[in-house]
């Protein structure tokens, strides 16, 4: 008998990221940092990624959801400087509301070193 495996997704604020999991091993991240305005903080995300072995099984999809309810659940906007998050969002028009328009300040706070 074949055993499945379970898919989760966490938010590790530690480490600024949304954890996809396949039971104890990250098996994806949706990396993000606090982006501060005068209106309070904002929600950056610049990488997503999800490991090949896992591919065409739509858990990006999942790991984004998550990631951008999860943001949404907490009243922060979304900056989706991340390619992936941009375009899952071009396909989820519900978020427009909480989704900032990314502007050149925003592309300036994404961190030298997406190794985290």
């Amino acid at each position: 008998m074949e055993q499945r495996s379970t898919i989760t997704v966490r938010n590790n604020p530690d480490r600024r990221r949304y954890e996809l999991l396949d039971g104890d091993a990250v098996i994806g991240t949706a990396q993000w940092v606090p982006y501060e305005t005068t209106d309070g903080e904002q929600r950056l995300f610049y990488h997503t990624v999800v490991d090949d072995a896992y591919a065409g099984q739509g858990l990006a999809s999942q790991l984004a959801r998550y990631a951008l309810d999860d943001t949404s659940k907490a009243g922060l906007p979304i900056i989706p400087v991340c390619p992936y998050i941009k375009k899952w969002l071009r396909k989820h028009p519900e978020y427009k509301a909480q989704t900032v328009l990314v502007r050149p300040e925003h592309l300036a706070a994404v961190p030298r070193s997406r190794a985290q």
